[in-house]
């Protein structure tokens, strides 16, 4: 595989500009994607120097440090758009991301791949639970912006969690859809770059595409289902209490 150059990873970066150039012409947001290429570069760079020390050292301290900040990082970033309540939403979706990413990375670690000892391999880890937690996270941002949009409309409990379900579930079965005929994933194409068989690659991009379905899926309906309408009890009846949005 070819080595990338400091000077080709700049020409790389350049068209970036472009980008930032037609959104600030547009949409008067230019800075903002200058801003997210830079936060980028800065934080691959810082990773991948903390991942080499990672990587080295023998205590699962570090691995589980670094996939506790995943999931707060997720947590936060995913919740950024919701405009009501948005302490509750991020304390539900840091829940949901736990909860729901941390047992597909468990199950894909210790059910699928069979990880043996020592079962802390941060080289397998690390990558697996970051495609798990930043696809997650989309989901989550998309259902949160779309039930906090609905309710906020005055949907039913049960009107805003269909739409915010849908809509949270299209990028991950747009890449079902595309894969193979669109798309090869980044998984399975670095694999082919650095000379793996393509039929073995198309295993390892299998599991990676039911593992991001199944954690994206299961983490947005338990932060909708943290969202349901919680019954009150007056004299005895119960009733079903749902937050009305403020007019």
């Amino acid at each position: 595989m070819p080595t990338i150059t400091h000077f080709a990873l700049a020409l790389c970066l350049l068209p970036c500009l472009g980008v930032a150039w037609i959104s600030f012409r547009w949409a008067k947001s230019g800075g903002e994607v200058l801003y997210a290429t830079a936060r980028m570069l800065v934080q691959l760079i810082l990773i991948g120097f903390a991942l080499v020390l990672i990587f080295e050292a023998e205590s699962p301290l570090w691995g589980a440090g670094v996939v506790a900040v995943m999931v707060v990082a997720s947590a936060l970033i995913s919740m950024r758009v919701v405009k009501r309540n948005r302490r509750a939403a991020l304390t539900r979706a840091a829940a949901a991301l736990v909860l729901a990413g941390g047992l597909v990375l468990a199950f894909v670690l210790y059910g699928v791949l069979r990880l043996e000892e020592p079962y802390y391999q941060p080289r397998i880890i690390i990558p697996i639970a970051g495609m798990i937690f930043s696809n997650a996270m989309t989901a989550l941002s998309l259902a949160a912006e779309r039930f906090d949009s609905e309710t906020a409309e005055g949907r039913s409990y049960l009107e805003a969690r269909r739409a915010a379900w849908k809509a949270s579930l299209i990028p991950q079965i747009n890449a079902l859809f595309a894969v193979g005929l669109v798309s090869l994933p980044g998984m399975m194409t670095g694999q082919i770059l650095s000379g793996v068989d393509p039929l073995i690659a198309v295993r390892y991009q299998i599991i990676v595409m039911a593992m991001i379905l199944q954690a994206s899926g299961y983490a947005v309906a338990i932060y909708l289902w943290l969202h349901r309408p919680r019954p009150l009890r007056t004299n005895g009846v119960s009733l079903a209490v749902q937050a009305v949005p403020p007019t």
